[in-house]
């Protein structure tokens, strides 16, 4: 389904409570069920969220998780640790072109039983749930965060703990602090020294206890990229945000600062200010906050200023190869864009075309990333609803700050 969004003008002051955090949610998600004890709530109602419960939940041999690749990479590890349980994980065309080796090898260094249903390195993967006394595994540090941290969520529940020794540079730091952090609150023992993480095996009999998820940090930002896009005094304050946030899609505040939006922090909200901006030219190193180079780079050609975003090597592996898609949908805009396999580079362009029509790839933030222009120019976003995947009222939001969409 293809929705129009025509040119738009939005209240100077408006809000938006978003759900929580995609992100949390599916880490908490797992650990719940490995340790019934604790209760959630602010829980994400992203299709992924609801496709990891379901998942855990599923007494089926074959699991199907479509687009999520955090459910696969975590439930890749969760399966393997369901001792006496066979479970082939499978999902949509673009997830048996995601790869997976590396997890899975990482897990068969464990001693984890798993094997290739199709091609080698790809879903659909076969796992033969077991109990897993090693505990020490190495593997390169510059691949996705989420195979570190699936290592890490089924830590506590090994024999040995798990030790992990991790080889050159450290990608998406954030994301894995963000999963040891999450299990410290629930009273996990974990340590991230140099280049080796591990998580000790839980001994203790663990306390109930109801833990709250943060919003989602990655969703704030097509609000920040709305505030950048309006006028000087426009206010937009969002809910549930706490300033010493795990996510580190949180890094907008200092980024966004550039353009001219301002954070102010009160109780459990943030307020978006758009302020005089003088910016000229934006170079940022994205290795630390990826979700968000989409957004960071519709901003900039919006507002006609040029960018160098560099530490975007794990773009191309996301529900597209998000850099190539990025520069045919901004060059169909007017837009020209040079892009590597770990960059992209936005020219200066003064001019947006008018009611072009957005392919999205079957990826959310490629959706999600452009609604913004339509603060600048009519635009059609295709296949509009793939936005379900992290955030289902995303639409419904924007009409209430003032977007006139076309559904």
């Amino acid at each position: 389904m293809h929705f129009t969004l025509q040119k738009s003008e939005i209240a100077k002051k408006s809000s938006v409570k978003i759900t929580g955090s995609k992100s949390e949610s599916n880490r908490l998600l797992l650990l719940q069920a490995l340790y019934p004890e604790f209760k959630l709530e602010n829980v994400s109602n992203s299709d992924d969220s609801n496709l990891m419960t379901n998942a855990l939940s599923s007494k089926s041999e074959i699991v199907d998780i479509h687009h999520a690749g955090t459910a696969m990479r975590f439930l890749t590890a969760y399966f393997s640790i369901q001792e006496g349980r066979e479970t082939v994980l499978t999902g949509s065309k673009r997830m048996k072109e995601r790869p997976i080796k590396i997890l899975v090898e990482a897990l068969q260094e464990l001693g984890a039983e798993i094997s290739y249903e199709e091609n080698e390195g790809f879903p659909p993967i076969r796992i033969s749930g077991k109990k897993l006394i090693k505990n020490k595994v190495s593997l390169k540090a510059n691949v996705s965060s989420q195979y570190i941290s699936a290592l890490l969520l089924i830590g506590s529940k090994l024999e040995n703990g798990i030790e992990l020794t991790l080889e050159g540079e450290i990608t998406s730091v954030p994301y894995i602090k963000m999963t040891l952090s999450l299990l410290d609150e629930i009273g996990f023992n974990t340590s991230f020294e140099h280049n080796i993480i591990s998580v000790k095996p839980n001994t203790a009999q663990l306390k109930s206890k109801l833990l709250t998820v943060e919003s989602d940090w990655s969703s704030a930002s097509y609000y920040y990229s709305i505030a950048a896009l309006s006028d000087v005094g426009t206010e937009i304050t969002l809910s549930s945000y706490k300033q010493n946030s795990l996510q580190g899609d949180s890094a907008l505040v200092e980024i966004y600062k550039h353009f001219g939006v301002s954070t102010v922090y009160n109780k459990n909200k943030i307020t978006l200010k758009k302020e005089v901006s003088s910016l000229e030219q934006l170079s940022l190193d994205l290795k630390d906050a990826p979700d968000i180079a989409q957004t960071i780079a519709v901003t900039c050609f919006a507002l006609g200023i040029p960018c160098d975003l560099v530490g975007l090597h794990t773009l191309k592996i996301k529900e597209t190869d998000r850099l190539v898609a990025l520069k045919t949908e901004i060059e169909k805009l007017g837009g020209e864009v040079e892009i590597t396999d770990k960059s992209l580079y936005l020219k200066a362009s003064k001019d947006i075309n008018s009611m072009v029509s957005i392919a999205t790839y079957n990826d959310h933030r490629m959706a999600m990333a452009f609604a913004p222009l339509a603060l600048k120019t009519s635009l059609i976003v295709e296949d509009a609803m793939v936005v379900s995947k992290s955030y289902p009222t995303f639409y419904d939001d924007l009409e209430s700050l003032g977007f006139e969409i076309t559904k």
